[in-house]
């Protein structure tokens, strides 16, 4: 059932200290941390199930949820703040009908609100993660931002063309 992680448990499942690596292992080869994964991974471990759980809700790098196709990682640091990031949270909220953490009903677009991309002189800035890797878009407007999920759509429904 959990053949992708099983080369990460086979290396890692005894070694002490190596939890946090075996759940961010997981989380690349599934996209998230489902629950019968880290049952499972608490069987293979011996680590009480509790306990991971408490490790991946103290670490916001963890999701327990499935996300989108695309994670729209948008900046709220204090450039992008002081530019208008709450603005382009608003446009993009507004546009795919969720908040910060959700996921669109398709599952194509996930909102993810970051503290800083290291972008500063783009401000504005989002970062779009998809299938195709991470491409980093500034100096956003309500209606640019509206564009770039909008092309990612058209983008989508022509591969299902």
């Amino acid at each position: 059932m959990f053949a992708e992680i099983e080369p990460v448990m086979e290396k890692y499942a005894g070694v002490p200290g190596s939890l946090i690596t075996i759940l961010q292992k997981t989380q690349e080869a599934y996209g998230y941390l489902a629950e019968d994964a880290i049952f499972y991974i608490a069987q293979r471990t011996g680590v009480p199930a509790s306990k991971i759980y408490g490790v991946a809700t103290f670490y916001t790098q963890f999701r327990l949820k499935p996300v989108g196709k695309y994670i729209l990682m948008l900046c709220k640091g204090t450039a992008c703040h002081v530019n208008g990031a709450a603005g382009i949270e608003e446009a993009v909220s507004e546009h795919l009908g969720i908040a910060d953490g959700e996921t669109t009903a398709d599952g194509l677009f996930t909102l993810d609100v970051v503290a800083c991309l290291g972008c500063c002189s783009l401000a504005p800035v989002m970062m779009v993660k998809g299938p195709a890797g991470e491409e980093t878009h500034g100096a956003l407007t309500k209606d640019r931002v509206r564009a770039i999920i909008d092309e990612i759509g058209a983008g989508e429904k022509s591969l299902k063309a």
